[in-house]
């Protein structure tokens, strides 16, 4: 990724996903899309992390690079901006229930970036 200036930065948002106890069904399709998106120029992944809660209410938290296996996420890995902190996965984790897993995505739109851009001139 080469650096951009603040004024170039797209809109950042946020996606939250919650995967209840014995509903999660991981096949990497999400995964392959986020990287669609990605690839694409429509989205840049600034972070990415999964977080679980146990059955006794322990938040866990992974980011990418914990991972053994990335899959298709592992082209990104060294490109994060990593923007999470543990205060932010400990706020997610303890609306959670017990014993489901979730992810955090923090990505920028690339799409709109000139807009923004535009905007902030304005």
């Amino acid at each position: 990724m080469t650096e951009r200036s603040l004024d170039e930065l797209g809109p950042v948002d946020y996606l939250v996903v919650e995967f209840p106890p014995g509903q999660q069904n991981f096949t990497g399709a999400a995964a392959e899309e986020l990287m669609r998106l990605h690839d694409a120029g429509i989205i840049r992944v600034m972070d990415l992390i999964i977080i679980g809660k146990g059955a006794d209410g322990t938040v866990m938290a992974q980011e990418l690079g914990d991972l053994d296996d990335l899959g298709p996420l592992g082209r990104i890995e060294a490109e994060l901006a990593e923007t999470l902190a543990e205060a932010d996965v400990l706020t997610f984790g303890a609306v959670m229930e017990p014993g489901s897993i979730g992810a955090v995505l923090v990505y920028e739109n690339l799409w709109a970036a000139h807009l923004g851009s535009a905007l902030r001139h304005a």
